[in-house]
């Protein structure tokens, strides 16, 4: 298997090339182009439970394609947002990543949801998050320019530009200091990481651009 990252940091892609045999699990209508070669069938990673679930509750969609074929073939993937697409190598480890952020996988990687927590419900991210983990290549997507940072100590982060984190990371969601700053900073909840381990930020926020839009949608 050979797989390019195409088009970063504005507009990436995935470019695959598969050999004989060979197949890759994409999120649900990512797929823009193949060769005839290829075929595909629709799967529910983990079983119809964890589908569902992260279908419910974790934004993704709850078949993924499975792509192949006996001769191999090519085909590219594009993410619905606009950003960078990054890669992961997982070695019986595993990856948190915010919903919406899976784009594909070798076979080796399953995805499962975890609980965010109470006020995960209110934080624009949902209230669970994606468990990536077992052992292959992971790609996910953000919305804009990632920052990939090494994380030794603590964090605030807003919630719209959190992609991903290592496990050795804990986090917290609250408000901007009290109520009121909460309420009226514009910020609203934040996600408050400490630990170490590696992070990934987005630089754009997709609630905050449908906000923008909002005004201009008006029929």
């Amino acid at each position: 298997m050979d797989v390019q990252v195409l088009g970063n940091p504005d507009y990436g892609e995935l470019k695959v090339d598969l050999g004989a045999g060979e197949t890759i699990l994409i999120e649900g209508g990512a797929m823009s182009r193949m060769t005839t070669s290829m075929d595909m069938r629709s799967r529910i990673m983990g079983g119809i439970l964890s589908g569902l679930m992260r279908k419910v509750f974790g934004g993704e969609s709850l078949f993924v394609g499975e792509y192949g074929g006996a001769s191999g073939g090519e085909l590219a993937l594009s993410p619905s947002l606009p950003g960078t697409v990054c890669h992961r190598r997982l070695d019986g480890d595993e990856l948190f990543l915010t919903a919406g952020s899976f784009l594909a996988c070798t076979p080796g990687v399953t995805l499962k949801t975890r609980f965010g927590g109470f006020r995960a419900l209110f934080s624009g991210e949902g209230a669970f998050l994606l468990r990536a983990l077992g052992t292959g290549d992971l790609w996910f997507n953000a919305y804009g320019a990632v920052m990939e940072r090494d994380l030794d100590g603590e964090l605030t982060v807003d919630t719209g530009h959190v992609v991903g984190w290592e496990p050795g990371i804990e986090y917290s969601i609250g408000g901007m200091g009290g109520l009121k700053s909460t309420l009226f900073s514009g910020e609203g909840l934040t996600m408050k990481f400490r630990g170490q381990g590696k992070i990934w930020l987005q630089s754009r926020n997709l609630p905050a651009t449908a906000g923008w839009l909002s005004p201009f949608c008006v029929g």
